[in-house]
């Protein structure tokens, strides 16, 4: 052998990519991105989602653990019936139905499979994109993508591109405009933004997980904790009780890069939390801390803030506060304009600022998709929105609402071959928004009028229909030491008689008072009609109510009684759809005071906070009606709202009914394939889907088992177990008929409800 041979050459090897080819790409698999995915892939686009962690659901997965919120706010605003619709509502009531106690690791599963079940949906997990190709108008024409657990490339293909990442990897790859902090007030004359624009951002959260044991358990921290807890100003807030996301505040970052120093920001958050653990192990200043473990710890960080790209058109605190109108709204917010220090948890300010609006607002079309890549639509957090904006529609169900919004267009631009910013015409906005109201979509103000649904050329009969003339007392009460109303829908004119069981300790005098809301399906008592002294004797009594006063409009109505602490009223346990008693309150976890009361010359309303209790808590007050109310009968559920706006758009059947009825009913025969139902799932209820726990498995109002019939009496469907909200048929040939017939067989607790029927 030479001693000066030549070394055996260097063998280099290139990893596998494998090509695949879809009509949209959605790149992010939070709530945004898979609501989005689902939509598109029902209404028969083939989609291919890639997210970049091993489970879908983002920050509401098992790897950040938040709970799923929007415009319902913990039932702590004045935002009535604000659930979102279509697939979030699915994924939200399903997850009641399995997973009411709130486990996040449950909720993953439900994501995964709602996800797998899609014929047309293609899921890739583990898979990060880090690549783009254009062509010459800027368009997008694949993207490329790595797994590291199978060490595979991708080249992904697509006609339409959506950016659902939260922080916005596509967009920024394919040089869609976008920002990032706080705009100068003088860009949008927002008057909570700062004088001049600023980097502030909103921090990352991590949480943890603690279990009582049963025995005593000690804890030696890692020696990375923070050891000095007098760091963070609100320390002594800590209680033994916290974990997940009630600690939403051991948050930080926001005055870093939120996306390049980000596993920076992971390391110190660990910090804050194992040192937030030491102390309430260790300090000694947590009674009952004895026996507990901590039982799982955040290993990456939920975001808040990172970049947000520019549409044809950003959103505004003025387009929230006040409420605008759009011609392409396409979904809706109604979360506070919540706006954290970007120190986070070693600020000396409040953890958050959160001010609310009057009631829900539309969000535009035109906020979805990028101004200059012209393929390229937007959802989740990276919206078109300024940041004050954002600080309402960064959250989760707002994000997901709107992510259906942009499912749809992709079905849209593909059947017109035009781009997402095409959709912006009349005539395919309003196709637009009428497909979405179909699938469950809540549009505020917008009806559902779509001239194919034959449902809206029958006449509708039913069995019964209530009559409200009382709600029962059930012998309870309730001292009226905060201001107490029911807000019940009532016709414009003349209000009927109220008469209320009540009870005073000693003869006093209690105001009654008839408010409504001045703007249109808002739940604010904002407009003054009338009001009433009533002299009570000491003992029981009863106390009519008569308003003088004429209502301007058919609309809910506040028959409020004054605070008085001498004097008890009675209480009804019965619940009705669209009905419900507010009091004068204020919920802390989204909430300062009673009354929102903003600083001078903040742009924000002055307005008081009127909620209502959670079940099993939950009562109305108990009284009698003179005339009796009408406010469910069978033509409610072709009227264009399939939730309590302006009015209950619910039929509901007598209460001696025992196998009611509801019938569409045509002149001439109808050709009929489909037929949707919407029932009553208590649009009220926020449905958190992690951590809090909720003392129902199906809302009480829901019907359960139901039969479908055309005019001769055949069944069409029979549905022994419902719990959601929307029910399609899809029959497996068209069938001619003059009537359909829905039997309610049986339901929950209270009475049953429909809202809408369509056929097509």
């Amino acid at each position: 052998m030479a001693l000066h041979a030549s070394p055996p050459p260097i063998m280099t090897r290139s990893l596998p990519i494998t090509d695949i080819t879809c009509d949209l790409l959605v790149v992010g698999g939070g709530l945004s991105g898979v609501c989005c995915a689902i939509t598109a892939a029902r209404q028969g686009v083939r989609v291919l989602l890639v997210q970049d962690r091993p489970v879908l659901g983002g920050n509401a997965s098992s790897e950040i653990r938040l709970w799923v919120l929007g415009a319902t706010s913990h039932m702590g605003n004045n935002n009535r019936w604000a659930r979102e619709g279509g697939v979030i509502d699915e994924l939200l009531v399903e997850n009641m139905y399995r997973n009411p106690e709130g486990n996040a690791i449950i909720f993953d599963s439900l994501l995964l499979e709602w996800v797998t079940r899609e014929s047309n949906l293609r899921l890739l997990l583990n898979t990060a994109v880090d690549g783009i190709e254009h062509d010459e108008t800027g368009a997008i024409t694949a993207a490329g993508a790595y797994c590291s657990q199978n060490q595979t490339r991708y080249r992904l293909q697509a006609k339409l591109f959506c950016d659902a990442s939260g922080d916005g990897i596509l967009g920024f790859l394919s040089g869609a405009a976008f920002r990032i902090g706080a705009e100068a007030r003088s860009e949008f004359n927002e008057a909570l933004a700062p004088e001049r624009a600023a980097h502030d951002l909103l921090g990352h959260s991590l949480y943890f997980y603690s279990r009582d044991t049963g025995r005593p358990v000690t804890y030696t921290p890692p020696a990375f904790a923070l050891d000095d807890i007098t760091k963070i100003p609100r320390f002594r807030e800590l209680r033994v009780t916290d974990s997940g996301c009630r600690l939403w505040w051991l948050e930080y970052g926001g005055a870093l890069d939120t996306i390049y120093q980000t596993e920076e920001i992971k390391w110190e958050l660990w910090r804050v939390a194992y040192g937030v653990w030491n102390y309430i192990k260790n300090s000694g200043e947590f009674p009952g801390s004895e026996n507990l473990t901590l039982e799982w710890m955040g290993m990456i960080p939920g975001k808040r803030e990172s970049r947000r790209f520019e549409g044809d058109l950003m959103l505004t605190q003025q387009d929230l506060v006040e409420q605008r109108t759009f011609a392409d709204a396409v979904g809706f917010g109604g979360w506070a304009i919540d706006l954290h220090p970007s120190d986070g948890v070693y600020s000396e300010k409040p953890g958050c600022t959160q001010w609310h609006s009057k009631g829900v607002f539309q969000i535009p079309y035109r906020t979805m998709y990028s101004r200059n890549v012209p393929n390229l639509f937007l959802t989740g957090r990276i919206i078109s929105a300024s940041h004050i904006a954002f600080g309402s529609t960064r959250v989760m169900a707002t994000c997901a609402h709107n992510g259906q919004a942009v499912g749809m267009a992709a079905k849209l631009c593909l059947e017109k071959n035009a781009n997402p910013r095409d959709l912006v015409e009349p005539s395919c906005m309003l196709d637009l928004q009428q497909r979405l109201l179909r699938i469950g979509q809540h549009i505020p103000g917008v009806p559902f009028a779509d001239p194919a649904n034959k449902a809206l050329s029958a006449s509708v009969t039913a069995s019964s229909s209530l009559m409200l003339h009382a709600l029962s007392p059930n012998g309870e009460t309730t001292r009226l030491n905060q201001g107490i109303a029911l807000f019940v829908p009532l016709l414009e004119g003349q209000t009927p008689a109220f008469t209320l069981d009540v009870a005073a300790t000693e003869a006093t005098t209690v105001c009654a008072e008839l408010w409504i809301a001045s703007r249109e399906g808002n739940a604010t008592p904002d407009m003054f009609l009338d009001g009433i002294d009533l002299a009570l004797p000491e003992g029981k009594s009863s106390a009519m109510l008569v308003f003088p006063a004429l209502l301007p409009r058919a609309t809910y109505a506040f028959v409020t009684l004054q605070p008085n602490p001498l004097v008890s009223v009675s209480l009804s346990e019965e619940y009705l759809p669209g009905i419900l008693t507010l009091s004068q309150k204020m919920n802390k976890a989204v909430a300062k005071s009673l009354i929102q009361t903003p600083p001078d010359n903040s742009g924000i309303d002055t307005f008081a906070f009127w909620l209502p209790d959670r079940r099993p808590v939950a009562r109305n007050l108990a009284m009698t009606i003179t005339p009796p109310l009408r406010p469910y009968e069978p033509h409610n559920i072709i009227n264009g709202c399939s939730r309590p706006w302006e009015g209950t758009n619910a039929w509901v059947p007598a209460r001696e009914d025992k196998e009611p009825v509801l019938t569409l009913q045509w002149p001439n025969p109808q050709k009929i394939h489909t037929i949707e139902i919407t029932f009553d799932t208590d649009y009220d209820h926020p449905m958190e889907s992690v951590l809090m726990g909720h003392p129902e498995h199906v809302m009480p109002g829901c019907v359960r088992a139901f039969e479908v019939r055309d005019a001769n009496g055949n069944v069409l469907a029979h549905v022994n177990e419902n719990h959601q909200t929307r029910y399609t048929l899809n029959l497996p040939s068209p069938i001619q008929t003059q009537a359909i017939s829905v039997v309610i067989l049986s339901h929950g607790p209270a009475l049953p409800a429909i809202f809408q029927i369509n056929c097509y």
